[in-house]
């Protein structure tokens, strides 16, 4: 991978839209874990809400990455 500033800005643009997705994602998934949790299915709402927690995670080192490249 080079090293330019193009492609470090192009780069950094990518894994910025992959954020966002991520967070869409995310506000998704908080919806259904919402609707699961009140319709009496705990154990799949359980399931979902981990998988929130991956996606904050994640998201956290993604925006942490763009960080470093932006610099």
């Amino acid at each position: 991978m080079s090293d330019s500033p193009e492609s470090k800005i192009a780069t950094a643009d990518a894994l910025t839209l992959l954020l966002h997705n991520q967070h869409a994602l995310a506000a998704a998934i908080e919806e259904i874990t919402k609707l699961l949790s009140e319709n009496g299915a705990g154990s799949v709402a359980d399931n979902a809400a981990a998988a929130l927690g991956t996606l904050d995670t994640n998201a956290q080192g993604i925006t942490d990455a763009i960080m470093r490249i932006r610099l």
